[in-house]
Formats: C-alpha cells, sequence, structure tokens
C-alpha cells in the first residue's frame, strides 16, 4: 500500500519558520515529479511547489523567495522549508505524487493527509 505521510505542521507566529516533510512508503517516487499543495479555510487548493526527478524546481509566485522544497530520494522523503511565514500561508498542506498531467493542476495519483499550519499575526 502506497501512502505519504506529512508532518511539522504546527502553530508558528507571523515571520517565523517551519519544516514540513512528506514520507513515502510502499514504493519509491524517485523517478516521479513531487510536489506541495495548500487548501486555506474557504478555499480552493492550490499549488504551492513542485520539484521533479532531475530536480527542476517551480514555486506558486506568493511563496518564491520564502519557501524551498527539496527531496531525499535516499529516504524516499520531500520537504518544505517555510521562511517568513505569514497569516495568509495559514493552510493544509499536503504532498503530492506521480502528476497525471501539469503539476500545477493538482491531478495527482498519490495524496497525503495533509498536516495544518497556523500562522498568527
Amino acid at each position: 500500500q502506497v501512502q505519504l505521510v506529512e508532518s511539522g505542521g504546527g502553530l508558528v507566529q507571523a515571520g517565523g519558520s517551519l519544516r514540513v516533510s512528506c514520507a513515502a512508503s510502499g514504493r519509491t517516487f524517485t523517478m516521479e515529479t513531487m510536489a506541495w499543495f495548500r487548501q486555506a479555510p474557504g478555499k480552493e487548493r492550490e499549488f504551492v511547489a513542485a520539484i521533479t526527478w532531475i530536480g527542476g524546481i517551480r514555486y506558486a509566485d506568493s511563496v518564491k523567495g520564502r519557501f524551498t522544497i527539496s527531496r531525499d530520494n535516499t529516504k524516499n522523503t520531500l520537504y518544505l522549508q517555510l521562511n517568513a511565514l505569514k497569516p495568509e500561508d495559514t493552510a493544509v498542506y499536503s504532498c503530492a505524487a506521480v502528476p497525471r498531467g501539469d503539476f500545477k493542476t493538482g491531478d495527482y495519483v498519490y495524496w497525503g493527509q495533509g498536516t495544518r499550519i497556523t500562522v498568527s499575526s
């Protein structure tokens, strides 16, 4: 059974930092694109960042320069470092793997359950 399990969310003050992780099990994603999405209360899920198997990286404009996506293929784990957090970054952050098409659209084969990040002002 393939699983993606996020961890590392929590409550942080504006301007603070967090690192969230996404541990994969059941198969490896070494040769696949993986991504982070987020969904704020009352809003649709939105693309945050993606990383290809060869290390190509894309970010949403809203997080560029503040968030860093990375992966450790030896640990089958995806990371998202969040710096300079703002209240509008408050959301449930979910990892995803294996896009069916455009990596920004949210159509992925595998999803984690999400980890909540709350940024207080």
